[in-house]
């Protein structure tokens, strides 16, 4: 009897020991150590190694430098200006900035040139492409002939994909488009600024600066309607991308003034303008967060 009951009892201590070894516990009594689980790498990287640009000519310093011509050199995204410190002059240096970044933008380019500027920069194939378009768009001599919101989704879509079908991990930062009202509303006290309006620039909008029938006011509203139009496409389009940022409507809401507007036409970036725009840029490609 002595030896049954000392056989069963073994049985029943070698199962206890089992359960423990199989609920993580070491034949000794103590807890198995687990390698803690890795932390997962961030789909942003705030640090690209290179970029490329595409979009209009403010991306091109137009009439930032001399009147009626290109100065890439200033640019927001990609100039290598050390007074202007574009996004890849902070990101890569100066010597960064003058040999792994690329200027595929156009000075007077709409949305429906994108897809071809972006089949441009996908061959260079930068860690990081810029875009900045749609003031074009919007500008023109008449309402009626701005580019209607589907089509100008469609075109940025297309876009996109093109850069996600050829660059999987490449990233996509978005501006917004600027608030043209307010260039009219800052613009319009400058008697030389207005003279020069008159040779055609962005009549949609800058056209008889000085009327405030019911006409004239109607007009501007409506450009207006279609920039904050544009913008939800671009913030819409580049949401379902976890590789796209948008500035959240940054550079919209940012409220230049004359300092910031080309000394020659009162509507490009003048080089202080070029600087406000790229510190918008890489404040938000450098966030933790993407922009609210």
């Amino acid at each position: 009897a002595v030896a049954t009951a000392t056989a069963a009892l073994l049985v029943l201590l070698g199962a206890l020991a089992g359960c423990d070894t199989e609920n993580g516990a070491a034949p000794g009594g103590s807890p198995s150590a687990r390698p803690p689980a890795p932390a997962p790498t961030p789909v942003w990287d705030r640090s690209p190694d290179s970029v490329a640009a595409v979009g209009d000519s403010i991306t091109r310093g137009f009439d930032a430098c001399t009147v009626l011509a290109d100065c890439p050199e200033v640019s927001w995204a990609t100039g290598t200006d050390a007074t202007v410190r574009s996004v890849a002059w902070r990101l890569l240096g100066g010597a960064g900035a003058a040999g792994r970044t690329w200027n595929h933008a156009r000075s007077g380019a709409r949305m429906a040139e994108l897809p071809e500027q972006m089949t441009r920069a996908v061959k260079d194939r930068p860690e990081l492409v810029t875009v900045m378009v749609g003031a074009n768009d919007a500008c023109r001599d008449d309402v009626s002939h701005m580019t209607s919101v589907a089509d100008f989704r469609t075109y940025f879509e297309t876009s996109v994909k093109k850069l996600r079908t050829e660059l999987p991990t490449s990233q996509l930062y978005v501006s917004s488009v600027p608030d043209l009202k307010r260039l009219w509303s800052e613009g319009r006290g400058n008697p030389l600024g207005k003279q020069i309006w008159k040779l055609g620039i962005c009549p949609s909008m800058l056209g008889f600066p000085d009327a405030m029938d019911a006409a004239a006011v109607a007009r501007r509203e409506a450009v207006r309607e279609r920039v904050v139009a544009y913008n939800a496409v671009l913030r819409d389009v580049c949401a379902k991308d976890a590789r796209c940022r948008y500035d959240g409507g940054a550079v919209f809401d940012f409220r230049f003034t004359g300092k910031q507007l080309s000394e020659w036409d009162w509507f490009h970036p003048s080089r202080n303008g070029q600087q406000r725009l790229a510190e918008i840029a890489y404040r938000n490609i450098t966030a933790s967060e993407p922009p609210a």
